[in-house]
């Protein structure tokens, strides 16, 4: 008879409910995949928001009409229509046709007929392409053969490949720094892109959202005459290209993680992963990851006042904590990367953490996942995608604080934090500027019907 030896055997298998307790939750995926329900909350990034993330690029879709529905509402609702394009499928294409050709020439009358030929265009595949088995070298090569002067980045809208190996979003952005070089002009440390002659460059690379001007990483290199670029913030193709001269590659949100690492390798280029984390202790290591890396490339010593700093956000925390009272806490995955590491830290700071709503644990948060096992077995977590969300209660009579969109919806409160991503938020500035935000959400009211709705948090939108 074979024995379990690793916990409870409910432990280990994935609930089929709506809400469970954290004890009860399996690692890494504590609900059983199936049919999925999406909810009204439109706030976190998908891949055309993403892509687009690339100044004077153009996106087209090779797909059929019910694929394209989102995301063509999604180019238009972001003004972005213009850089967008689709190549539409139907059944006689499937059965008929020599997808290849008709993929290659396809985008090659789209490209024809636009006013300017971009420097960059995403062409994204779909599931059925997979199932084809599509030639994509013979079609990228082809296509490259016919425009030299453009850079084609395979891309893929591929639901199948959601729930192993890499996801169209981890491959997305990859994609987006795979054809970044070195170009520097020969002439001491200046590059070619930058108005700074003589300063050394490290590129941020990976986020949706700017790191907060305030973060002690950007400080600290500040403080070294570093001159930083931002994948998430550059304003045209050529400074785009720029970050490719960088000394130092940083990246802060996990899904780019796979591409960050592999650009470093190409280029021999040193690489830090520094993410968002609500760990005093982990953020103490990354800064100190970077100041070895400064030091190295300026000769000079950054240093941060880790006591003063910790001190800081321990008043916030307290700040907030006497304005909240026990007012429960509700924490969405589409908040922030590490849900658990903010539930962690705001229970040991005596916040009344009610409910968690996540589909998935990732691999990052391990020990939080146990420290809430070990500490606050009893805290409930709800999936987001399950279909029995669809039709679970709505809200409740005691005042509800809720971080992030999801969270706000299905506890229909209209006291919450309107993130997603991160935000931008990293390091000790980072808790203390979620401290003041939480503040702020529990005493004003926002209006979370239409504000949930909106697609792309962040982005310009009709």
């Amino acid at each position: 008879m074979l024995k379990m030896i690793h916990g409870r055997q409910e432990e280990r298998l994935p609930a089929d409910k709506e809400m469970i307790y954290i004890k009860d939750a399996a690692w890494p995926v504590p609900f059983k995949a199936g049919l999925e329900y999406n909810s009204p909350c439109h706030g976190p990034w998908n891949i055309v928001h993403i892509g687009m993330a690339v100044p004077g690029s153009h996106q087209i879709y090779v797909c059929g009409a019910n694929c394209n529905r989102g995301v063509v509402l999604t180019a238009a609702e972001m003004k972005a229509s213009h850089r967008y394009s689709t190549l539409a499928l139907f059944e006689e294409d499937l059965t008929g046709a020599d997808m290849e050709s008709l993929v290659i020439d396809g985008v090659t009358e789209i490209i024809e007929k636009l006013p300017e030929k971009p420097p960059l265009v995403f062409v994204f595949t779909v599931c059925v392409h997979r199932f084809m088995g599509l030639d994509l070298s013979y079609i990228y090569s082809v296509l490259r053969e016919r425009f030299s002067d453009i850079i084609f980045v395979e891309s893929a809208m591929e639901p199948i490949s959601q729930k192993g190996g890499l996801t169209p979003e981890q491959r997305l952005r990859d994609g987006m720094h795979s054809f970044l070089t070195a170009r520097r002009s020969g002439r001491g440390d200046q590059n070619q892109n930058c108005n700074e002659p003589g300063k050394k460059q490290i590129s941020i690379i990976g986020g949706d959202f700017p790191i907060e001007e305030g973060s002690e990483i950007k400080l600290m290199m500040r403080e070294a005459g570093i001159l930083i670029r931002e994948s998430s913030s550059c304003q045209s193709f050529e400074e785009y290209l720029s970050m490719g001269d960088s000394s130092l590659f940083l990246c802060c949100y996990p899904t780019a993680v796979y591409g960050v690492e592999k650009l470093a390798k190409r280029l021999g280029k040193p690489w830090l992963y520094l993410p968002d984390s609500f760990s005093y202790d982990e953020i103490r290591q990354q800064i100190k990851r970077l100041e070895g890396q400064l030091q190295s490339l300026t000769g000079k010593k950054c240093t941060v006042d880790h006591e003063t700093l910790v001190l800081e956000c321990e008043q916030a925390l307290e700040e907030t904590r006497n304005l909240i009272g026990e007012t429960g806490i509700a924490i969405d995955a589409s908040a922030v990367p590490r849900y658990l590491g903010l539930a962690r830290l705001l229970l040991t700071h005596g916040f009344h953490v009610i409910r968690l709503y996540g589909d998935v644990f990732s691999p990052e948060e391990k020990e939080d996942y146990h420290w809430l096992i070990r500490h606050a077995p009893d805290l409930t977590i709800c999936p987001t995608i399950h279909p029995g969300m669809r039709v679970f209660p709505r809200g409740q009579e005691e005042k509800v604080l809720a971080i992030g969109q999801k969270a706000a919806y299905f506890h229909q409160t209209p006291y919450f934090v309107n993130i997603v991503q991160g935000a931008g938020l990293h390091g000790y500035d980072g808790i203390k500027k979620l401290a003041k935000m939480m503040r702020e959400a529990f005493l004003a009211k926002k209006d979370t019907r239409d504000l949930v709705g909106r697609k792309g948090l962040g982005c310009e939108t009709y």
